[in-house]
Order: structure tokens, then sequence, then C-alpha cells
């Protein structure tokens, strides 16, 4: 083991044991919740809007050579018949510090050379983007029930990009920092600022993409990583001595985007779902306020009922099964079309076999889907972020599994009605495979859609409606009428 990766291990060890601001076990489930709890804690992240910090000079370390290096050359247990290239690596982004994000990046098996540059980031804040995004939704492969082997996702969004997973911010799966007190400082700025260091030197070390045009896309938390990082391109673009990134548009699903319209529409999904009884929800409306976010005792009180009256069930989709090791696993048949409920345990089982990380170029390290982070920084809302990407010209898709119930479809239209957008193309369905995939909304400068049938992670349910929506979007266009 390398010293900078054992001095991690022996941080997040420290740290957790102290329950300091890191926590270990946590997992994409918990964080979300975990934060919004913390917000009535006496220790709550600061909630001011969010600002792009004064930019000063942004660390671009040398990278000849580093792509050639980070080159996979077969990944345990793919599959036979493997025909794009892919790459996997750790990308330093302050040195003084020994900070390094981890990224794994799938090129397109057909043109490659013409296709747009994607960037995924799952949310939390804190879980992985290459354990859930890369591994569970829509990266190439899907892990098998053994943790050992791998197949094929035919729905997977290389088809239609090239795409980049980004483990961030620094103490999240394979990405790190050789100072413990970074991991305390974790939080939407430092989340930007890293991130955005991050593909200025990403695009040197892959100097073909500079010019290709670029795509932003993300889910849940994401909701506020992918706005942030988005407006820091484009106020940095302004400055001649920065590298330009061809910015087009941005995607966030089942996002949390304003966290009163969030909790206003998870309330009001509860009990339109039968989720809630008639008298929690009656309460939770007479009580709380969603507008000025002012807490009272009756509200947290008939909050607190709502959030266990719907019983044992996966919150982040309503209708699926939980996770029984003891039944039959679905993703042994090597089949996309229905998600086994047990894969966290697959993924973790894989990306700690040695092999497979010394085939992704990490250090030595005791991967884990999410880390507990005490948040520093979270605005109570990043609509003013999206109104000023609206205002340079960023188109901007806002999509929702319907039946997501931690950030449901309601909350998403609550928070995107509060934009006060004009409508330009009217509520319809949309199409894939001949069926009813959703249904789209086209206001001026955002895109509402729904997948039908899908949870809080869209591609892991609905992969092939994921895959005719990200296309429409990275095409410019409404999803299919027919």
């Amino acid at each position: 083991m390398t010293p900078s990766a054992f001095t991690k291990l022996l941080v997040l060890f420290a740290l957790c044991q102290l329950a300091l601001p890191i926590s270990c076990g946590a997992n994409q489930l918990d964080n979300l919740q975990k934060l919004i709890e913390s917000r009535k804690s006496r220790n709550p992240p600061n909630s001011e809007p969010w600002n792009l910090e004064e930019a000063s000079g942004v660390y671009v370390g040398p990278q000849e050579g580093l792509m050639e290096a980070d080159k996979i050359t077969a990944l345990p247990g793919q599959p036979n018949g493997v025909d794009f290239d892919q790459y996997a690596g750790s990308v330093t982004v302050d040195p003084k510090a020994g900070r390094a994000l981890f990224y794994y990046f799938v090129e397109s098996p057909q043109n490659s050379s013409t296709k747009p540059l994607v960037l995924w980031l799952n949310g939390g804040p804190g879980c992985s983007s290459l354990g859930y995004g890369a591994m569970e939704e829509l990266g190439p492969f899907r892990v098998h029930s053994d943790g050992k082997t791998l197949y094929r996702n035919t729905y997977a969004w290389n088809n239609v990009a090239n795409v980049i997973f980004l483990e961030s911010p620094a103490g999240v799966g394979f990405s790190y920092s050789n100072t413990s007190s970074d991991y305390a400082k974790a939080g939407d700025n430092s989340t930007a600022d890293d991130s955005y260091t991050f593909l200025v030197n990403w695009l040197d070390r892959f100097p073909q993409y500079k010019t290709r045009d670029f795509y932003i896309t993300g889910e849940s938390y994401a909701g506020h990583y992918v706005p942030q990082l988005a407006y820091t391109i484009v106020s940095r673009n302004m400055s001649p001595s920065q590298t330009r990134i061809n910015l087009k548009g941005i995607a966030i699903g089942n996002a949390l985007i304003d966290e009163n319209m969030f909790l206003k529409g998870m309330y009001e999904f509860f009990w339109t779902h039968a989720l809630n009884s008639d008298e929690t929800h009656a309460g939770i409306m007479k009580n709380c306020d969603f507008v000025t976010g002012k807490s009272s005792i009756a509200c947290d009180e008939y909050q607190r009922r709502g959030d266990k009256e719907h019983g044992d069930l996966d919150i982040y989709n309503i209708y699926a099964p939980l996770c029984n090791p003891a039944g039959p696993k679905s993703s042994s048949s090597g089949s996309v079309n229905d998600f086994d409920p047990c894969s966290d345990g697959y993924v973790d089982a894989y990306l700690n076999h040695p092999e497979v990380q010394a085939a992704l170029h990490t250090k030595p390290t005791q991967w884990s889907a999410c880390t507990g982070f005490q948040w520093t920084d979270s605005p109570a809302t990043v609509l003013p972020t999206i109104q000023q990407l609206i205002a340079s010209g960023i188109d901007v898709w806002v999509y929702s599994g319907d039946i997501d119930g931690r950030v449901p479809v309601t909350s998403s239209r609550f928070s995107v009605n509060a934009l006060n957008l004009p409508v330009e193309k009217a509520w319809r369905p949309w199409y894939s495979n001949s069926e009813v995939g959703g249904y789209v909304v086209a206001y001026k400068g955002v895109a509402l859609t729904t997948v039908r049938g899908a949870g809080h992670t869209v591609p892991s349910y609905e992969p092939e409606r994921a895959l005719t929506l990200i296309s429409a979007f990275l095409q410019g266009q409404l999803p299919p009428t027919s």
C-alpha cells in the first residue's frame, strides 16, 4: 500500500471512530436525509445563497503521457466483445494538499471522435459516481451477483456520448487527500472549485476533447453540484487566461433544487400515493411554512409522523422489492431490464477486489459507495443559479422518475414552477419503443420531463427510456412524440 493510500485509510478510520466530520457505512439512501435533518441541528451547514468564489489561479499540472497511462487494458470479469476504449485514474487538483479526484471514462463504440462529452455526477452529498452512475445506472457494465464478473448494459449512455464519471469531493470512493482537514471542509463551494480544476486538467490530459460539445448530468444532490459547476464554467470561460470549456447544457434527475419545494412536494407525493394518512397530511399542510421555510414544533412533529407512516419500503422506488440476499438474483441472467435491489453489495464486492483496483489504476483502498460528511455549506435553493444559466443560454433539463418518493416528481414540478417561466411547448406524452416513456413540458429556458416507471436512479429502473431521453437532450430536441 502506498503512503498516501495508507494515510487516507488512517484518516477515514480515525474520523469515523471519533464521529468527526466524516462517517463510515453511509449509503445513498441515508446521505440526503441526513443533510436535511442537519438543518435543524446545532451546527447546520451554511445555507446562504451560493455565489461563485472569486477566481484565483487554477492549478494546472503536467499531463503529458498520462492519458496513455490511464488506459484500461481490460476490467477483470468483463464480457467478450468490448468495442470501446476505457480509461481510469486520478487527477491532482491541489498538489500542496495532495488532493486528487478519481475518474472513469468510457468512449463511444461508434464515432467517438464526433460525439459529445458528458460528465456524470452522483449526489449524496458524498456518494460515488463510479459505484452508482457507472456500475448501476448508465455505465457500459453492470455487476453479476457473484461480485466478480460484469455484463453489458445495452442502454449505456456511451452509445450516444463519451462519458466521464467523477468521484467527488475528495474522500468519496477512490478520490482522496493527504491533508486530513480537507475532509472537514467538504461543501458546495469546494466541490465546485475542485470539479472545475479537475476538468481543466482532464482536458489537458485528453486534448482531443477540448473543443467538443460538453454537457453535465447528474441526479439527487447533484441538483446542486451540476448547476454550480456549470455556472463556474460559464463565469471562468470569460477569462482569456482560462481553458474555455464548450458547455452546451445540463440535465439533472430527481434533483434537490429548492429545499422548501422539495419538502412540500415530498409530502404531497406521500399523500397522493397513499403513503400518509389524511390527518398527517392535513397537519403538515396546516403547520408547515413552505414559503419561508420557518419551522415549528407542530410542523416537525407532523413531518416525523409522515416520515414513519409509509413503513419499511424503498422510498427511492416505492414499488420496488427490498434486497433479499437469500432470494433469486435477477442480475445473474445478465439482463439490465430487471434491476436487482441487491446491486449495491455486488458493486461493493467488485470494486474492492485488488485486481479490479489495479486495473482502474487506483491506490489500494477500502472503497465504499458513500462517505458521510458533515457538509459545511449548502444553499437552501439553487434556483438563482439556474436562472443565471438560463440567462447565459445554457440548456437546462430537469427530469424525474415518477415513482421516487425521496425527491419526487412533485418536488421537481414545484421547483420549476417557482421560476415562473412561460410555457413554450405544452405538456404532452413522449415515447420510447412505442410506449409512453413519460411526459414533457418546455418552458422558456427549462424542459421538465418525467420518466414513467422509474425511481430515484432513473437509468437503473428504466434504462431504455433513460437512453431515449438523454439522446434527445444531446440532440437539442424534446423526447419523441411517437
